[in-house]
């Protein structure tokens, strides 16, 4: 009997030792779970491509419960008359600029006096009318003929002089003549326009584009054809001492009393020192709309019908996009001119660094 009630009663030190032990496993550090693995590591298309639409969901669904929880915080701040939360603002390339120190400000004199002094003045003071002389390179063809036809129906008082073997000096000279006040040179490799050329006269400078992505009218959809009415100019975004020259010179190929009746709009958009040209009218539409009126003593509804006027824009071509090149004193001269500014892929090395 002794022997089976110490079986059944052990002692207390091996109570404590139990306990010690079922301690120390309790105190043992939990293995946590492996991360999932990211859609790169994962071998399987199938299963990968399924992992990256999971992922895709839940950013999505995070996205829209944290703006659905800022919208909630926004009313009730306005409900209990706190100060609501500053707006968001994401971080874009062109808000995350580098610091530049010739960016224009609009309290600068010493840029006014400029402006007041240089060589587009007499122009867009309407003192001169800008008429501008339009030419090709010596070997044009491919669909360098059709740009130039409608350039010149974008510009007004644009003349179109065949290059043949004159030297590009011999037709400044003959523009001086007869007071054109810019030449513009389509330059077109291998059957397709790739650079342009602004003269300004008779004293320069000389700006060199690249262009590149050329759309004529025929190949925009639902395109516009452009009346005779002179055009209202748009230029956004030309906020530099560069740019703000380079500016005044697009400025002064158009005349500065737009016929608003024409409903016409050029638009020349810098963003990221690529300069987009658009060209717009324009188009008031009347339309019927149906508006069902419900009376509570009436049982039945009536609908009456209003007429409401609709704005758009309907694009009218060409479309294509400029890179300035260089910016060169006085007129065209390769071999003893003076340069205000010239790219180079060394000025290419940050993607927050514009010029214009």
């Amino acid at each position: 009997m002794a022997r089976e009630d110490r079986k059944r009663k052990p002692d207390n030190d091996d109570a404590d030792d139990d306990g010690e032990r079922r301690g120390r496993r309790d105190k043992r550090p939990k293995e946590e779970k492996p991360a999932p693995p990211l859609p790169s590591e994962i071998k399987n298309k199938e299963k990968r491509s399924e992992v990256y639409a999971k992922l895709k969901r839940e950013k999505k669904a995070q996205k829209r419960r944290l703006g659905r929880e800022r919208v909630q915080a926004a009313q009730r701040a306005a409900e209990l008359g706190e100060q609501v939360p500053e707006k968001q603002v994401p971080r874009t390339i062109e808000n995350t600029r580098e610091p530049d120190e010739t960016v224009c400000r609009p309290d600068d004199q010493e840029l006014f006096a400029g402006n007041d002094a240089d060589e587009f003045n007499a122009v867009l003071k309407q003192v001169v009318t800008p008429k501008v002389l339009i030419t090709t390179c010596r070997f044009n063809s491919g669909r360098g003929p059709a740009f130039i036809k409608e350039l010149m129906q974008v510009i007004p008082n644009a003349q179109y002089v065949n290059r043949g073997t004159y030297d590009l000096k011999k037709i400044v000279e003959y523009a001086n003549n007869r007071e054109f006040t810019s030449v513009m040179v389509v330059h077109t490799n291998r059957r397709e326009p790739d650079a342009l050329l602004i003269i300004n006269l008779p004293e320069g400078p000389t700006a060199h584009f690249k262009l590149s992505k050329l759309v004529l009218r025929k190949d925009i959809k639902n395109h516009g054809n452009p009346t005779s009415h002179k055009p209202e100019l748009v230029l956004n975004n030309f906020t530099t001492r560069l740019g703000h020259r380079v500016g005044r010179m697009i400025q002064s190929l158009f005349p500065q009393d737009p016929n608003f009746r024409g409903r016409r709009v050029v638009t020349f958009h810098n963003q990221r020192d690529y300069i987009f040209f658009r060209h717009h009218r324009y188009v008031f539409e009347e339309k019927e709309k149906k508006v069902v009126s419900k009376d509570k003593k009436a049982k039945a509804s009536e609908s009456k019908t209003e007429k409401h006027v609709n704005c758009r824009l309907q694009e009218c071509g060409p479309r294509f996009t400029l890179k300035l090149i260089t910016l060169q004193h006085g007129t065209f001269d390769t071999k003893s001119g003076e340069y205000e500014w010239v790219h180079k892929p060394d000025l290419d090395t940050s993607r927050r660094r514009f010029f214009l």
